[in-house]
């Protein structure tokens, strides 16, 4: 069996919330990602998808639960210590204009983490490197001189992207990367992901709410609900086999595009309470996990 690139171990996050009480955001998460794996993390809204990927990174700390990289341990390394490890993950968030910097071209932004981590040696080679980028990612080399306001949201999510693959990470997070953006322009990023992850070997930890996107892109998904993964397996066994009743909740609620069968489909509802929440998962085919009392 490969050895995970990313594990995580019963990962919680607790937040004061009003009045003083606190709020669980995340609460028991395990899962293991494998190198060039993708893995999509879905949910509604306030589910702890996206806390999740911000505790991976380190960008908050976690309560308790351990997080190991590439064989090490890091959910207990100081900040100074993180420097090497975080040129080995990066982050595309969701609001790519709220991610870049309006008073940087975009050029300077792309080659900002080549020069803090040193990769390249000298003006020249930086803007080679960053020309390569643009390439790479869909976008014309002239383009470096120019500034955020000046490009749409798609291209502006590219240039995050490049930014993000710019000093050769092993795992990128996504945290729900398509959301903003026009749905024309949506399928393009997804497949920019794609191509990325052949071409480079990149492991992603894609956060998202549309179910066919991840149905396209991600090996394997796993389905949070109130803090807690309630069901993971493998892409077409949870699409083709839910398990969980919350799972099979959000698959039959994703349109279908014919207007007769739209029509005549039936959505399910579900509504846990605590006790539905506090199981532990369990393997019910190969790879297949749900959460079961």
């Amino acid at each position: 069996m490969t050895t995970p690139l990313l594990s995580v171990k019963n990962l919680s996050k607790t937040y004061r919330g009003p009045g003083g009480k606190d709020v669980l955001a995340v609460r028991g998460v395990s899962f293991d990602l494998a190198p060039r794996e993708i893995l999509g993390l879905v949910g509604e809204s306030g589910s702890g998808k996206s806390t999740t990927g911000r505790l991976v990174l380190r960008l908050e700390d976690a309560t308790t639960g351990e997080i190991t990289f590439n064989g090490q341990r890091i959910d207990t390394l100081p900040q100074r210590a993180l420097r090497p490890v975080r040129r080995e993950m990066q982050v595309v968030f969701q609001d790519p204009y709220a991610a870049l910097n309006p008073r940087m071209t975009v050029g300077k932004f792309v080659s900002e983490p080549m020069e803090i981590h040193k990769i390249t040696a000298g003006r020249t080679e930086t803007r080679d490197r960053v020309a390569d980028l643009f390439k790479q990612v869909g976008l014309d080399p002239s383009f470096m001189d120019r500034y955020p306001h000046e490009f749409s949201g798609g291209q502006r999510q590219r240039i995050n992207i490049a930014r993000a693959i710019s000093i050769s990470p092993k795992l990128i997070v996504a945290d729900e990367p398509i959301t903003a953006l026009d749905v024309s322009i949506q399928a393009q990023i997804v497949n920019l992901f794609s191509d990325l992850q052949e071409q480079l070997g990149l492991a992603y930890l894609f956060v998202a709410h549309d179910l066919a996107m991840v149905r396209f892109l991600c090996h394997r998904v796993a389905v949070m609900l109130r803090g807690r993964i309630v069901e993971i397996a493998p892409t077409e066994s949870l699409f083709q086999n839910a398990q969980h009743p919350y799972t099979q909740a959000l698959i039959s609620a994703i349109p279908i595009p014919d207007p007769a069968r739209e029509r005549a489909r039936r959505a399910l509802s579900y509504t846990p309470d605590e006790a539905a929440l506090s199981g532990e998962l369990r393997e019910v085919s190969p790879g297949h996990f749900v959460l079961q009392a």
